[in-house]
């Protein structure tokens, strides 16, 4: 007889068994998580832009645009990750609908 050594057809499926278990207990914890670490990802760059606007306001003295922050290169994209637009009222504050518009 011949020393072979390796996995049977049993223990390799033993091992795929046990993977796809562990993948069935991760999967739907890591979408919820998805949902939270993108409304973070928004707040945060809801206060990232807010400090270009102080920092426009400070250089030229006026309070700029969504669009006057992105083409002077103030800031890199003009929405959430989310995809959300960004928008500042008269006052400089950033908020991202009009539902959460300041008043």
């Amino acid at each position: 007889m011949r020393d072979e050594s390796g996995f049977t057809l049993i223990e390799m499926m033993i091992v795929l068994l046990i993977i796809s278990v562990l993948m069935l207990i991760a999967l739907p914890s890591m979408t919820k998580n998805n949902t939270i670490v993108k409304s973070l990802g928004c707040e945060a760059t809801i206060d990232l832009v807010q400090g270009q606007v102080g920092a426009y306001e400070v250089e030229k003295n006026e309070l700029p645009t969504i669009e006057r922050l992105y083409e002077g290169k103030y800031i890199d994209t003009k929405e959430c990750p989310d995809k959300t637009p960004l928008l500042i009222d008269s006052e400089g504050k950033v908020y991202v609908n009009k539902e959460d518009e300041p008043s």
